[in-house]
């Protein structure tokens, strides 16, 4: 064996926080199946809605050591989570639940400075981060919060991974109970204004508990999507209605639709403040429909499936089979923006 293969299978003392939710379980999972230490630093209340228990979340995180804590609270992420022990290498799958800017800036950029200054006390030399694809063009609070985090932890001296994964299943999900129920497929324009590679759970999860160990995903930012080509919502579509048997039938939205309502949203908030978390979410949503979740090319000023980087085995067209068969299920909860 060699020395870089040692390397990779070294176990590690790993610390997780954001475990609770898909991306984390599935890196909890697959940190535990390569043989690390891990410890699950958990809310007393998690998931979506704040639904779920420790004792339950305990049975989806098999394997780990469960801490319970408040996350957004540097004192009990040292006192509750850390506990005084040192550990090897702090993960995060940790994100706002909906991207409006107070969730935003308080969980993508300052709950994440503060376990990274509790993280090094505890000696921890290296960072995995799940961040996302789209904060290479960022418009969004929630992309700002993230890239402000990126920087402070690539300038923290620190070994870093940051993970910036294309779309994810249940994001692209929505529509499958729709189009069962006989309903047409929505789409902004014709349907091809974006692409992405999307990932599942259990391919991203599997990448990042793969960068623990790899020394070639070091100190890198690491673009990454699923198996396959990119693909459009368009033949989203069509690979759903193919699925089902059915004549695909599409509704078309204009994107000038989500610029009325962001519009009007704004305008409004200046009487009514509580509209501005609404009108940052049309926004959200604006953008989704307009920029794709690929690499992009800033000296070509283009999104290029080629640069983008593919890992894992599950295609969406797989995962769409399996939910329309009952052999998956998905729960979008906040991810259900549009």
């Amino acid at each position: 064996m060699s020395l870089q293969q040692t390397k990779m299978q070294r176990p590690k003392r790993v610390m997780l926080i954001g475990a609770t939710g898909t991306i984390g379980q599935a890196a909890a999972r697959a940190l535990v199946a390569r043989g690390h230490d891990v410890v699950c630093f958990i809310r007393p209340r998690s998931g979506v809605g704040g639904g779920q228990k420790p004792d339950e979340a305990a049975t989806r995180l098999d394997g780990a050591a469960i801490r319970v804590g408040d996350v957004l609270d540097p004192v009990s992420l040292q006192r509750d989570g850390f506990c005084g022990e040192r550990f090897d290498a702090l993960v995060s799958c940790l994100a706002s639940r909906t991207g409006a800017p107070k969730d935003a800036w308080a969980i993508d950029y300052q709950a994440h400075s503060d376990a990274l200054a509790v993280a090094r006390q505890a000696g921890v030399a290296h960072m995995v981060l799940l961040s996302a694809m789209c904060v290479q063009k960022p418009k969004l609070a929630f992309q700002r919060a993230k890239l402000a985090f990126e920087k402070e932890l690539i300038e923290s001296g620190l070994d870093y991974s940051i993970v910036r994964p294309t779309a994810f299943f249940k994001s692209l999900s929505g529509q499958v109970e729709r189009v069962k129920a006989g309903k047409p497929y929505l789409m902004f324009g014709n349907g091809e204004l974006t692409a992405c590679k999307p990932i599942s759970d259990n391919d991203l999860g599997a990448y990042i508990a793969d960068c623990v160990n790899d020394e070639r995903r070091r100190n890198c930012i690491l673009p990454i999507g699923g198996p396959g080509k990119a693909i459009t919502p368009k033949e989203q579509g069509d690979a759903l209605f193919s699925l089902l048997g059915r004549k695909p039938r599409y509704s078309r939205a204009p994107v000038a639709f989500l610029d009325v309502a962001i519009g009007c949203l704004s305008g409004l908030s200046r009487f009514f403040p509580s509209l501005e978390v609404k009108a940052e979410l049309a926004r959200i949503g604006r953008y989704y429909a307009t920029e794709s979740m690929l690499v992009y090319d800033v000296a070509a000023a283009r999104y290029d499936a080629e640069k983008t980087p593919s890992t894992g085995t599950e295609t969406l067209f797989d995962f769409y089979a399996r939910l329309i068969d009952g052999e998956a299920s998905v729960d979008r909860g906040d991810h259900a923006v549009l």
